[in-house]
């Protein structure tokens, strides 16, 4: 059995004209753990600004569950708001989902890659533009650490005969997911598109 068998897949996630549904998406964060696990220690900054920024979008649905029930009707909430926790958790969010959607994508689609390569690639147009001179550093550090590729796949179970179908359906659903979030962000002014021009 793979990792993506044990996990919520983003395919799993519902996008209707509402918006991304909250719970599932919830639900698919939490198996990211795993996959920044087999990323090795350097990623354990993302990791931990992953869950702080899913934390605070439960926060904030939990205030009102019946009315949060997409990542959007969070969003469209604090708009008017000066304190926008759950909105710019959210965002940062976004970028981090976004950097492991491309680099995923570079490393299905060229074999011959490593993940430090791909990772290094997607941190130039995601998370670094956003970064001050002082972090871009210490991140490009972590990217450059990821393990071999080979190792990477094979602690997600790349020996099962059924990991290819769950791994593709996992990282089309994420990148819907995204695709889906950047459209919005940048329909309302709040974040520059990065992913769509990919």
């Amino acid at each position: 059995m793979s990792y993506f068998d044990k996990v919520t897949s983003f395919s799993a996630v519902t996008v209707t004209d509402q918006g991304i549904d909250l719970a599932a998406f919830v639900k698919a964060c939490d198996g990211l753990a795993g996959v920044l696990d087999s990323l090795g220690s350097a990623f354990g900054m993302i990791k931990t600004d992953i869950t702080g920024n899913v934390a605070k979008v439960q926060a904030k649905a939990a205030e009102n569950p019946q009315v949060y029930t997409t990542l959007e009707s969070i969003v469209k909430a604090e708009l008017s708001d000066k304190k926008r926790t759950a909105a710019e958790g959210l965002l940062w969010l976004k970028r981090a989902l976004e950097l492991i959607a491309i680099a995923l994508r570079r490393s299905s689609d060229n074999a011959a890659e490593e993940l430090s390569a791909s990772f290094t690639e997607a941190y130039k147009t995601t998370l670094a533009p956003f970064h001050s001179f002082m972090i871009r550093p210490v991140f490009s550090l972590a990217m450059g650490a990821c393990p071999k590729r080979a190792d990477f796949y094979k602690n997600l179970g790349d020996s099962d005969p059924n990991f290819q179908a769950g791994f593709k359906s996992w990282l089309e659903g994420l990148e819907k997911v995204v695709a889906t979030l950047v459209t919005y962000y940048v329909a309302q002014g709040i974040d520059k598109d990065v992913y769509a021009k990919k």
